[in-house]
């Protein structure tokens, strides 16, 4: 960290167990803020959360004697988080976007803070963070707090895979638990981190989705023998939304070296036409379903959104969201609102919604090519052998339609739920730490759903045969098959589906299909 630009991706990768390394510029800056806070403490200047109480009780002040203690009891008071706890992987992207803040320089925090940061991460210690209790207002108070008591060895940490307290953890180091003085402890919690590092990893979840819906998307049009028509560049010219225009490109590039896909071409009417009879059932539709026909807009519309999504989020990363904020050079310490998540509050309702349309349209892929009525003479529910003494796929469409139906219950938005706390000091509030982690428990069902889509398609291509399907489409088959084998009588297929839907949650750039993909699979970038 140079105090330079982050992205959802570098978080995400910090996330997954990556380091890092504080350069030496951010911690010369960081001193020099401290600096500036160690001269108007000195001045007897009247700051937020140093010389003042917190939130209602800013009009009691505090002698700067007393500013461990107030530190401290910060930490106390907002460690009263509720409900099961967030995972490992979404604490320690909350902890780097918290570092990558302090790291801008104007937070006034002791650079050995931001040192103890950066050395938890590294040493994949994480603290055991309750899921509940903020409500995105003055920044994300009470998770971050809960990280803060890990800091000061007062609170439970997961050591690489173990449970146990943290201030065991720090003595079987040789390490001092954090002693917070002066801003410390508020420039730990003040922010808006937590809806920002789930976020972050919300975002590169739902691109790796959206890769998975494509390709889903195209080999459930190779087995219904869809038309490649309403895929071509020409529709996306004329309507240059560049969600739309990617969606475009990425369907026709899976799509290369498929024979079973109608090409694009004209079709006529008979030559001849009976005067007696001039209407004339062909029995063939000039045009395929929505599932395919607008496979270009819907996706597209979802890479938009994905794109402001991340977009939001990465100006967020590199943002300073603290109250208040100093300015070593201009010697000024500025009393506002940055803390206020809004930002991310709307964006997460946005990929919300994005999300649960990706899994309607997986659903509608999966109900009609299982209905032997629709799915142009493949057999029931996807059953070749004794159709009816077995079943197939019967139970896992049903569990489809009620992944739907539970995510359409989550859609309702959390931006909007202000509820005024705080003795009416936070009067408006923002809820974007509740969006965020929506938006992550939809993507987990969203994997669930996507799993057993890929489990229909392959499938589907299984008992058609591999003749004439696109490369792509052949990969994806072939991934499944390496987690599940082909469905030829009855079996139980929860675990099936646990195990690709792990697959994809875990990331498809480690998974076997990650190999075999090309630079069709590129994210948009943002």
């Amino acid at each position: 960290m140079r105090g330079e630009p982050l992205d959802g991706s570098d978080i995400e990768r910090i996330a997954l167990g990556a380091g890092v390394v504080l350069d030496a510029d951010v911690l010369r800056a960081a001193e020099r803020g401290r600096q500036q806070l160690d001269h108007l403490i000195d001045e007897r200047r009247l700051i937020y959360g140093v010389t003042t109480g917190y939130g209602p009780l800013a009009g009691r002040h505090i002698d700067p004697s007393k500013a461990g203690e107030l530190q401290r009891n910060l930490i106390y008071h907002l460690a009263s988080g509720t409900g099961p706890e967030l995972e490992r992987t979404s604490v320690r992207a909350i902890m780097a976007v918290r570092l990558n803040t302090l790291a801008q320089g104007h937070s006034a925090v002791r650079p050995e803070t931001l040192d103890r940061l950066a050395q938890w991460l590294n040493a994949d210690l994480v603290p055991i963070v309750p899921c509940r209790g903020t409500v995105g207002a003055s920044g994300d108070l009470t998770p971050l707090a809960h990280i803060a008591l890990a800091l000061m060895g007062e609170a439970e940490v997961c050591d690489n895979g173990t449970r146990k307290p943290s201030a065991t953890a720090l003595a079987e180091r040789g390490w001092t638990p954090l002693t917070p003085e002066a801003k410390d402890a508020l420039a730990l919690v003040n922010g808006t981190a937590a809806m920002t590092g789930i976020a972050a990893l919300n975002g590169q979840a739902a691109l790796r989705s959206v890769d998975t819906a494509l390709r889903c998307t195209v080999a459930y049009a190779e087995c219904l023998h869809g038309r490649l028509e309403a895929w071509q560049s020409t529709l996306g010219a004329v309507r240059p939304h560049p969600g739309q225009q990617e969606a475009h490109r990425r369907l026709l590039a899976l799509s290369e070296g498929s024979e079973r896909l109608i090409p694009a071409q004209p079709q006529y009417l008979p030559k001849q036409v009976d005067d007696a009879a001039p209407v004339h059932d062909s029995h063939a539709v000039l045009q395929d379903p929505y599932t395919i026909r607008c496979a270009p807009q819907l996706f597209g519309a979802i890479l938009d959104v994905i794109d402001f999504h991340n977009t939001t989020v990465n100006r967020e990363i590199n943002a300073v969201t603290d109250n208040p904020i100093f300015d070593p050079d201009e010697d000024a310490v500025l009393h506002g609102g940055n803390f206020y998540g809004q930002h991310i509050a709307f964006a997460a309702d946005s990929l919300s919604n994005a999300v649960i349309k990706l899994a309607v349209h997986t659903e509608r892929m999966i109900a009609r090519i299982t209905d032997e009525r629709q799915n142009g003479g493949l057999p029931a529910f996807l059953q070749g052998t004794d159709t009816g003494l077995h079943s197939g796929l019967m139970g896992a469409q049903v569990s489809a339609s009620a992944i739907v139906a539970e995510l359409r219950s989550l859609a309702h938005p959390a931006s909007i739920q202000s509820v005024p706390t705080n003795a009416n000091n936070q009067d408006v509030v923002t809820m974007g730490t509740i969006a965020a982690r929506k938006t992550a428990d939809a993507l987990v069902q969203l994997h669930e759903l996507q799993a057993i889509g890929a489990l229909t398609m392959a499938q589907g291509m299984d008992l058609l045969g591999n003749d004439g399907f696109s490369p792509a489409s052949v990969a994806l088959r072939d991934w499944v098959r390496e987690l599940s084998p082909p469905i030829t009588t009855d079996r139980p297929l929860y675990k099936d589906i646990h195990r690709v839907a792990q697959a994809l949650r875990g990331g498809s750039r480690q998974t076997p299909m990650a190999e075999r993909r090309s630079d069709v699979s590129r994210d948009i970038p943002a």
